[in-house]
Formats: structure tokens, sequence, C-alpha cells
């Protein structure tokens, strides 16, 4: 099992809540998508979220991307999208967090890819997560957070429900058997 120390702590890191994290945070896979000395934001990927979108931002109608699906990125500003995908076709608008995975787009590019069968995996997610300086490494520090390189796999590819489980199956070792802690701990 590979270990990872808080200077892993970079854009592309995946945090995976401890099982001790509550609400919002329970089992909450976040995408770390800028860390600095001045602070940090992140985007959860595993909270589904059920919202009707305006017509002008996705008509349902040309909706023929089976690979797009929206995610409640985290508490703050709720009422934001941000766009997680998999195109690498816009490096003037994107930024690339992780191999295979990107932020950003403008509404053009979102309508052309919902209406593209063969359109690249899109991530609609409303809100975020914030830290201030020094924040998230004291969260760390405390045991909150797991981290672990990001990857396009979970992101993308992985089913919503499964991703922290996944992770920390796939990690091996402790993590591993954190992955198998059922959620309601009266079922153990």
């Amino acid at each position: 099992m590979e270990s990872h120390t808080y200077t892993s702590l970079n854009k592309g890191t995946f945090l995976i809540a401890t099982p001790d994290l509550e609400g919002v945070y329970f089992r909450s896979v976040v995408l770390l998508c800028e860390h600095s000395a001045t602070g940090s934001f992140g985007i959860i990927i595993n909270k589904m979220l059920d919202v009707d979108l305006p017509e002008e931002i996705i008509n349902i109608k040309n909706l023929t991307n089976p690979n797009v699906a929206i995610r409640s990125g985290g508490p703050i500003q709720p009422g934001q999208m941000m766009l997680l995908h998999s195109s690498d076709k816009m490096s003037e608008q994107t930024l690339k967090i992780c191999d295979g995975v990107y932020l950003g787009g403008d509404v053009q590019f979102l309508q052309e890819a919902v209406s593209d069968s063969s359109g690249p995996s899109i991530r609609l997610c409303f809100g975020y997560i914030g830290w201030g300086p020094g924040q998230l490494e004291r969260e760390y520090y405390s045991g909150a957070w797991i981290i672990h390189p990001g990857s396009a796999k979970y992101v993308f590819d992985t089913p919503v429900d499964k991703i922290w489980q996944t992770i920390l199956k796939d990690m091996g070792g402790k993590n591993a058997t954190l992955s198998m802690i059922p959620e309601d701990l009266s079922l153990n």
C-alpha cells in the first residue's frame, strides 16, 4: 500500500472522508481543484443531486449524451454550476485537474456536449467546498481525510454510490477494511 502524506495535497488529489465525518461530508469524495497557501477548494464527486435545469442551460429534448450526470458539489454556493468533464478540446477555457479530468467550459460547450451521443463525460456540479489558509492541512492532520491521487476512472466510470468504497478498497490495507464498514452501524 502506497502511503500519501500532506505533501500530496495538490490539485488533482482525492480527499476521502473518514467514517467519522458526518453531514454533507459523510462518505464524501472530494476532488481537490486548487490548493495553495491562500486556501483550497474542491468538488464532491459522489453525491447525487436531483434538480431541474433551465432549458437555456440544457434542453432535455437534446440530451443524447449518456455520460452526463448531476452532482451536489458542496455546501458553498449551491446555485453555482461547475463542469467537470473529460474533454481536452477547450484548453483556453478549462483547467486540467488530473489526467482525463477538466474543470470549466461555457454554455455552448455544454449544449454541444450533451447533444452528442458520443460526447465527453460530464458532471454538472452544484456548489463546492472551500478551506481558508491552513484549514485543510489541519483537517488532514486531525484525521478527517484520507488522500489518494485523483483519477478519471473514479470521477466518470465508477457508479456514484460506490466511489467512496471503491477507492478505499483499491488502496488496500487498512483502507480496504474501512471500505467494508456499513453506512448504518446498527446493521453490523
